[in-house]
């Protein structure tokens, strides 16, 4: 069986790559802040060019930055040579001997060991302080570079085209970081705003005060791009315009890597003018470039803090957030030590319990055939104490009182509804019989036509005019016939009534005699 070499990863083998994620091995170690300050002293010693540190250099250095900051461990309680030990475990210094501080024979025959950074080491480190140090707050974009960008590139053209291979290097290699600056700080800028408008503890005061700031800074940013992105592209075709192998070659003719090869160097400035060239001038008339993607992020941008200004300006209308009135209820939930407290919090704060469930008998079980379902037997009575409260009536509060019948005052009453309704069954008559056209009606007539037309306008179906609508009340028929451009007017004593678009007629109903109600003793 023949076994295949490891592609290598990153430009690295195996054990390369491995050597390489051992170096952050002290990040997460359980005494990573004693080899923070074990490596800053490092630091702070080649900062006054001493490179090569003995044990006892390493403590001086350490009761400076102790002195300095209080976060510093006192190097009097740390085994430094176990401490030092572990980091040339992990490659992040070299260890060496240094045997000209011995001063006895005893001393030359003892190990006296010296550290210093490995180059990857050293690397590691920045790389470990760049991220602490940095403010992620602290993220602008920059809008004058757009200017420097359009000088550099016909500074290129020149050098292009009168063959200097120096200046060619110099100005593309300066378009190259002034590019990547560009999209470093695009990213973080938008990040910050992605953060701001996701995070639940958004200070109003804060944000209001920065906020027209912030948009006249994104609006700026925006002009300038507007502004410079034609100029732009036309400076990269002319910078094509005056050869670009020319332009290629004498970019890597000039570029000083030892150890890479003529065709890598090739191959690597061809790829950053590609970059480039899709930055600021992509081929396709269709292709957006980096930089119309830009503007439209920032158009987005401006409209995410608008959006967040509206949510920050609510919030302060109504005191709190619901998004934090909702994180306290989580957060009360989450303390609640048993179940049945949470459900009771739960049944105060949303006003929901389970449903009432009430059974009563039927008093004539026999008058209800046991073939009927529920949905079609008749209903049974319930009390409404019972259907509140969950009690029949009388429980708990001994028997209820004796009801009072007043058959006089529900004589008369009666009385007068059976009269009432006499007067309006005659009015429908005389309307019927008189029509609503010929005279003025009076105010018993009145009442029956609103209740008639109230009837008949309710039975549309979705609002429809083009239909006649009709209804039948107290022994007569009123019918409204479409008819557009037709102005009915009825009057009253009340005043006049208007329709528009409609013909009203009031007839007898055939189908309905008129009865004329009595009294009956009780």
């Amino acid at each position: 069986m023949t076994v295949q070499p490891s592609r290598p990863t990153f430009g690295l083998d195996d054990f390369g790559l491995d050597d390489r994620m051992r170096l952050f091995g002290y990040v997460t170690a359980e005494n990573r802040f004693v080899y923070l300050w074990l490596l800053r002293a490092f630091d702070s010693a080649r900062s006054s060019y001493h490179v090569v540190l003995h044990t006892s250099d390493v403590a001086a250095a350490l009761v400076a930055l102790h002195d300095a900051n209080a976060d510093c461990p006192d190097p009097a309680r740390l085994e430094l040579p176990r401490l030092l030990d572990a980091l040339v475990d992990w490659g992040v210094l070299d260890r060496g001997q240094d045997g000209s501080r011995a001063t006895t024979l005893a001393e030359y025959r003892n190990r006296h060991s010296v550290y210093q950074f490995t180059e990857a080491g050293y690397r590691a480190h920045r790389a470990v302080e760049a991220v602490l140090s940095a403010s992620m707050d602290d993220s602008t974009l920059s809008r004058l570079v757009f200017a420097d960008l359009l000088a550099d590139l016909s500074a290129l053209a020149s050098a292009n085209e009168a063959g200097d291979a120096e200046e060619v290097y110099r100005k593309f290699n300066r378009l190259d970081r002034a590019l990547a600056d560009i999209a470093e700080r695009a990213a973080r800028f938008y990040h910050m705003l992605g953060d701001l408008g996701r995070t639940n503890d958004v200070r109003p005061e804060a944000f209001l005060a920065h906020k027209d700031a912030l948009l006249a800074h994104l609006r700026d940013f925006h002009d300038e791009l507007q502004r410079y992105t034609p100029r732009l592209r036309a400076a990269v075709h002319e910078v094509e315009a005056t050869g670009l192998d020319r332009l290629i070659e004498a970019a890597a003719e000039a570029d000083e890597r030892l150890f890479h090869t003529p065709v890598q160097r090739l191959d690597d400035w061809r790829r950053r003018w590609a970059g480039l060239r899709s930055w600021l001038a992509p081929p396709g008339p269709e292709q957006l470039s980096e930089a119309d993607r830009l503007s439209d992020a920032t158009i987005a941008a401006i409209g995410d803090v608008l959006a967040l200004l509206r949510r920050v300006t609510e919030a302060r209308r109504g005191g709190v957030s619901r998004e934090s009135q909702l994180r306290h209820l989580a957060a009360w939930f989450t303390r609640t030590g048993t179940q049945e407290a949470a459900h009771a919090l739960f049944d105060v704060v949303f006003g929901l319990g389970a449903p009432r469930h009430v059974g009563v008998a039927h008093p004539d079980p026999e008058a209800i055939a046991s073939r009927l379902s529920w949905w079609e037997a008749p209903a049974v009575e319930l009390s409404r104490t019972l259907v509140a409260t969950g009690r029949a009536p009388g429980q708990g509060r001994g028997r209820p009182a004796r009801l009072d019948r007043v058959d006089d005052r529900r004589h008369r009453l009666r009385g007068d509804q059976l009269a009432r309704e006499r007067r309006l069954a005659d009015a429908a008559t005389a309307l019927a019989d008189a029509g609503v056209d010929e005279h003025r009606l009076d105010g018993p007539q009145t009442q029956v036509l609103l209740r008639l037309l109230d009837i008949a306008l309710a039975a549309r179906v979705g609002g429809a005019t083009a239909v006649p609508l009709a209804a039948a009340a107290h022994g007569v028929r009123l019918t409204l016939t479409p008819a557009p451009g037709r102005f009915t007017t009825v009057r009253t004593v009340e005043g006049r009534l208007h329709l528009d678009g409609y013909a009203l007629t009031v007839t007898a109903a055939q189908h309905t005699a008129v009865r004329r109600p009595e009294l009956v003793s009780a």
